[in-house]
């Protein structure tokens, strides 16, 4: 293989941003060549992919019938094999973590869409990266931040990551009590896979961002912003010691970040990427965030500063909410009550190992479904 290539190995393929990086390397053969593919359930889909991008290694919890020829191994073994150059973490949730940490050892580059995995450990994340464009974020507003910092890493007072506010910004309390699953899937500006998307209404994944920026570009806490900005054009802002401040624009387009974070530090010309055009852009809007009406951000923003396993059990308590709310077990308003109260009752370990950390999100979710339960009957 030419050693110009770049050997990827993707773990998540199914879902929303492993289906859109497939289309960034399907733009680009001659950049870009699959050689993993690792997905859950979607087994008609990644039997597809599989025959599309022809990848030597493959991983599914469910029995696949592989073709001749190719390698049946799990997560952990891809990430460590030496025909990989970059590993995308495009999964969501903990079963990231452990493949990313693993790549990390291994030498390999992350491109890392995975919210849950810095959250969850931050600091064990950073401590094994061996470099420090070894991890590439894909998270827009991190991307974002990632660009506007190159070559000045050392001179920022202060990071502004933008949310959209997803549908309900507006909505008032008793408003927001009432909203449905099916409205809070419906996201003004970003399509997303349906955790994500929950989390984008309640704000949680602005929280999250926090946590993830902190670790990410060695910020405090008190340094990191979150203003609403409901066109999702600029992505990101940072302001520097010299009160100048550089943002990075763009349309809401999830495969301008996948690209970036693949490429770099090359920028490619893709034609079939939509460009902006400033002309057409009446007017940017800013607003500040009321924590009071989306308490998920006040909590995620508290974990992260509290440290310890707290962020672990934000993450599983989340995911447990999330879920009874997709299922309309309980109401919108219902999932930071969950959240909150399972936090309450949580003895937080500092300086966790990663056995201390899987053990505070199993302790998280079983008590999160307690508490779950309990409001739902």
């Amino acid at each position: 293989m030419d050693s110009s290539i770049k050997r990827v190995a993707l773990l998540g393929s199914t879902g929303s941003i492993g289906q859109q990086t497939l289309e960034i390397i399907r733009t680009f053969p001659q950049k870009f060549k699959v050689v993993a593919l690792a997905a859950g359930r979607n087994v008609d889909l990644l039997v597809k992919q599989i025959q599309e991008f022809e990848p030597e290694l493959v991983y599914s919890p469910l029995k696949l019938s592989l073709p001749r020829g190719k390698k049946y191994l799990t997560m952990e073994e891809i990430v460590s094999c030496p025909d990989v150059d970059i590993v995308v973490v495009a999964t969501s949730g903990k079963i990231g973590l452990i493949p990313t940490l693993t790549a990390l050892k291994t030498g390999k580059r992350v491109a890392l869409a995975n919210k849950e995995v810095l959250v969850m450990a931050g600091e064990m994340v950073i401590k094994t990266r061996q470099y420090e464009a070894q991890i590439s974020p894909i998270d827009s507003e991190h991307s974002a931040i990632w660009q506007c910092l190159q070559g000045e890493r050392d001179k920022v007072d202060r990071l502004f990551l933008t949310a959209s506010g997803g549908p309900f910004y507006k909505y008032s309390f008793s408003h927001l009590a009432e909203v449905t699953a099916a409205e809070a899937l419906q996201h003004p500006t970003w399509k997303m896979g349906r955790k994500v998307t929950i989390d984008s209404a309640t704000l949680m994944n602005k929280g999250l961002e926090i946590i993830e920026a902190h670790w990410l570009f060695d910020i405090p806490f008190d340094k990191i912003e979150v203003i609403i900005h409901p066109q999702s054009i600029i992505h990101s802002v940072v302001e520097f010691t010299d009160k100048c401040l550089k943002a990075q624009l763009s349309l809401p387009d999830m495969r301008l970040p996948i690209q970036y974070a693949l490429s770099y530090p090359e920028r490619l010309s893709n034609p079939a990427l939509p460009s902006l055009d400033l002309c057409q852009m009446s007017c940017l809007n800013f607003e500040p965030v009321d924590y009071d009406r989306f308490p998920c951000l006040r909590l995620a923003r508290e974990a992260g500063e509290k440290g310890g396993t707290y962020p672990a059990v934000l993450c599983a308590a989340d995911e447990v909410a999330v879920e009874f709310f997709l299922n309309n077990q309980i109401n919108f308003m219902t999932i930071p009550k969950i959240i909150d109260r399972t936090l309450e009752l949580h003895h937080s370990v500092e300086q966790p190992s990663l056995d201390e950390v899987l053990v505070a999100d199993i302790w998280a979710r079983e008590t999160a479904l307690r508490i779950a339960q309990e409001g739902s009957q």
